[in-house]
């Protein structure tokens, strides 16, 4: 039997852009200040991997440097030391995908954190009992599928660069849907979340593509108030995302009176 979110997509009514930012802009300013917190935990989370990859290769770039002062060309302005200079071939690559894998075991934890913001817009939204859960619920009881999950994303957006640039532009819709969809329907395979998720995209695809650009600019205006303040409005967009995702499939408890209203 076909899991119901397809069901509620293929029976999803029209949203509305201007409700969607309006009511965006409340819900923001109830919970900007667990936007903080979520984003500063993803700080806390991606920290430690930037350090396990960089620091490694600090002796060799500090000895690059150090070397230039004695190379015959250093003066010339057109020279300049090359990082490569301090690797073989074999640690180049070694080290590349040390940084890939990397990348990939900390997608699931970023993932888990955003869909803990996901889950407190809802609980605000709503009016509902505090979410019980934590930061790392998420990826402690689905770490496998969320693995999964972000090697499909990378190879689908990987795919659609190949084919000239252009089909990636049309990606970045279903490929945003994966967040709010997995959140809410975590019983989906890996499989079924991805045809969600293009299945929505397809049918809302100027919508959201309209809303992840606005709602990516009003979240860079933490750049012009104050540098720091991106770390709270960058979750700006996630608010559009939860109420796009419930104005169109809404959720499964609610799925009863979305259809008596339709």
């Amino acid at each position: 039997m076909e899991p119901s979110i397809f069901e509620r997509i293929e029976k999803a009514q029209p949203v509305d852009f201007g409700d969607i930012i309006s009511k965006s802009f409340d819900l923001f300013k109830k919970v900007w200040t667990e936007a903080l917190l979520h984003a500063l935990v993803s700080l806390v989370v991606v920290i430690p991997f930037i350090i396990i990859v960089y620091v490694p290769i600090i002796p060799i770039y500090l000895r690059m440097l150090r070397g230039a002062y004695y190379d015959p060309y250093y003066y010339d302005p057109y020279y300049g030391p090359s990082f490569a200079d301090g690797f073989s071939i074999a640690m180049i690559f070694i080290w590349m995908f040390f940084i890939f894998v990397m990348v990939f075991l900390m997608q699931p934890f970023i993932i888990s954190i955003t869909g803990h913001f996901l889950k407190v817009c809802k609980q605000y939204d709503l009016e509902e009992e505090p979410v019980k859960e934590g930061y790392f619920s998420i990826v402690k009881k689905h770490f496998w599928k969320l693995l999964l999950l972000s090697m499909a994303m990378v190879g689908i957006a990987f795919l659609a660069t190949l084919l000239c640039y252009f089909p990636i532009i049309y990606v970045m819709v279903p490929l945003q849907l994966i967040l709010p969809v997995f959140v809410f329907n975590d019983t989906l395979s890996v499989s079924e979340t991805i045809k969600a998720c293009f299945k929505l995209g397809n049918k809302y695809w100027f919508m959201v593509f309209g809303l992840m650009l606005v709602s990516g600019l009003i979240s860079m205006l933490g750049m012009i108030f104050c540098f720091i303040g991106i770390i709270v409005t960058s979750y700006f967009q996630y608010i559009v995302l939860y109420y796009f995702y419930k104005d169109s499939v809404g959720f499964e408890k609610q799925s009863d009176s979305l259809l008596v209203l339709e």
